[in-house]
């Protein structure tokens, strides 16, 4: 929260505030993913896989690159932490932080997912989204964010002085990460990563810059899409706030399953090939 400044404002403080913002990444000159291409495929699609994601509990799942995943509210309205990484790589991972500088700290339609140093590539693009018409409300808040970490135990543990609970997203995720991968929990812990929050109705409050949730606008039917553009391996967690109106981190929310399913398409986009590795030589002046 910003404290009730002590310092009295200089003469020209409004002249200072008033200087037009500068995109910090202008993404003009980005390789962009050839979305008509990509959506050409979807009326023919082939479902080859549905997962369930149980509430306040998480799942994993491949997707093969050139394949759609669709996340789907299925029975009631909830949230979805997801990762992702690389299949057969899995130190190449989600990058949320640098997706939100590139896409905005919501994404949808279009947009890529990229993958952490020193990959730094698209490693998905979303090809549909039922929620494109909510935009931004009156409080600044949209769905899909890139903003924040994921509800997380030691989080929890600070703000309860010291409560112990379990099925917060970055838990979930890192037994569901373990389990598939046999490796144990200290170090399935060190994978787990910032979040895409799926369905998350979230933004910045104007008065206190504070990260807020509100309930979820998905409804049974809704879901997002997107396009492998490398062979992924997708973890998500339902997330034990529910459609997160209230709370997470607690047993209070009401909270449903998810449904994923991964289809594959007739033929892969015209041009298509995965994306390169990121070309910087990693020499980094010396």
């Amino acid at each position: 929260m910003k404290p009730i400044p002590i310092t009295e404002a200089p003469a020209d403080a409004r002249a200072r505030k008033a200087i037009k913002p500068v995109i910090c990444y202008p993404t003009e000159t980005l390789p962009r993913s050839n979305l008509a291409a990509r959506r050409a495929l979807r009326d023919n699609l082939e479902l080859v896989e549905t997962v369930i994601v149980p509430p306040r509990d998480a799942a994993t799942w491949e997707v093969p690159a050139g394949h759609f995943c669709r996340i789907v509210c299925a029975e009631g309205p909830q949230v979805g932490d997801l990762n992702l990484f690389n299949r057969n790589d899995l130190d190449e991972k989600f990058y949320s932080g640098k997706t939100r500088a590139l896409n905005g700290a919501h994404v949808g339609l279009g947009d890529q997912l990229f993958s952490g140093f020193p990959y730094l590539r698209p490693i998905a693009t979303i090809t549909h989204d039922t929620l494109d018409w909510y935009g931004f409300d009156e409080f600044g808040g949209s769905v899909h964010d890139v903003i924040g970490t994921r509800c997380d135990p030691y989080t929890n543990n600070l703000l309860s002085h010291g409560g112990q609970y379990h099925h917060c997203c970055h838990s979930n995720l890192t037994r569901a990460f373990a389990r598939k991968t046999g490796k144990p929990l200290h170090v399935a812990e060190t994978y787990i990563h910032d979040v895409l929050n799926v369905f998350m109705c979230t933004g910045f409050t104007r008065d206190t810059g504070q990260y807020f949730m509100k309930a979820s606008p998905v409804r049974p039917g809704d879901y997002l899409e997107f396009f492998a553009e490398i062979d992924l391996l997708a973890c998500m967690s339902a997330c034990p706030g529910g459609d997160c109106s209230s709370e997470h981190s607690s047993d209070t929310a009401a909270c449903y399953p998810m449904v994923v399913e991964i289809y594959k398409a007739n033929r892969l986009p015209e041009g298509w090939t995965p994306p390169p590795l990121n070309g910087y030589d990693c020499s980094h002046g010396l």
